[in-house]
């Protein structure tokens, strides 16, 4: 009988102190991109104050400690950034400032600290608010170097691709690489994601998985990719978008555990026109 009860304490300590070993090393950490659509007074029955509250539960029920949004004006950005007790980076691609769409991106500043920061203009003049090849907008890249809680550092690129011109998007992707590249010279884990308005059959979305050590995070997830089979909804709760056109991609010494579309919605009701995407990371 005391042999017995020994040999349960010692099984009983080797799973404590495994388990306190594999979450002191086995960190993870939640991303996302989420294209929330600018504040338009005509989206009768979708109205951006209505949406507002909706996109910030999302974001803190599933504990995303750093979001790449796309489409939101300044004051949306601002609230988003109140409403959760984010910190945010990004600009107004019309003038680098205040003005237009940003990329910005959102991050716990208690999980996360900004290291470096910056926004590129998907142009052949990128350095300032331009539009590029035949992009019927200004389009832009919004990007952060952090350091987490864990002492890990890590890019995100945060970008949003022009609607219109192949061209254009097929140039972005290059110069999106070529960027990081420049950027990235100790070759630290990237996360790249956005709404690229591509599906995965098309050139543009090809030239990144083509380039060095990209991978699309949904193909790669150690869990099946969860949701449905597209991302853009244009509010329509009658049709299930069968399109991805919103990407996570990951470069460098990172391992994708979950990879989601999520279909969160409130009263047969979306938060945005498209749904979020969603990874869990280790590094």
């Amino acid at each position: 009988m005391k042999a017995f009860q020994i040999q349960k304490r010692i099984a009983v300590l080797a799973l404590f102190f495994f388990g306190l070993s594999s979450i002191s090393i086995a960190q993870s950490h939640q991303f996302a991109t989420f294209n929330i659509r600018w504040d338009n007074p005509g989206d009768t029955g979708n109205l951006w104050k209505d949406r507002a509250p909706h996109v910030a539960s999302l974001i803190q029920f599933h504990k995303i400690g750093i979001v790449g949004t796309q489409e939101g004006l300044q004051h949306q950005v601002e609230q988003l950034s109140n409403s959760l007790g984010f910190d945010y980076l990004g600009v107004g691609r019309d003038d680098g400032a205040q003005k237009g769409e940003y990329t910005a991106i959102l991050y716990d500043g208690s999980q996360y600290e900004l290291l470096d920061q910056g926004t590129f203009w998907l142009s052949p003049t990128p350095e300032v608010p331009s539009k590029g090849w035949d992009a019927a907008l200004n389009r832009i890249c919004s990007w952060g170097k952090f350091l987490s809680a864990e002492k890990e550092e890590f890019y995100v690129f945060n970008i949003h691709y022009d609607h219109i011109g192949q061209e254009a998007r097929e140039e972005s992707s290059k110069l999106v690489v070529q960027k990081i590249e420049e950027f990235n010279t100790e070759k630290l884990p990237v996360v790249l994601l956005g709404d690229f308005n591509v599906t995965p059959d098309n050139p543009a979305y090809t030239t990144i998985t083509s380039s060095g050590g990209w991978k699309d995070a949904r193909l790669i997830s150690k869990t099946p990719s969860y949701g449905p089979a597209g991302t853009f909804t244009g509010f329509d709760w009658e049709k299930m978008p069968d399109g991805i056109i919103d990407h996570i991609f990951v470069n460098g010494p990172i391992q994708v555990i979950r990879h989601g579309i999520l279909t969160d919605n409130y009263g047969k009701k979306y938060p945005s026109d498209h749904f979020p995407v969603m990874v869990e990371v280790q590094f």
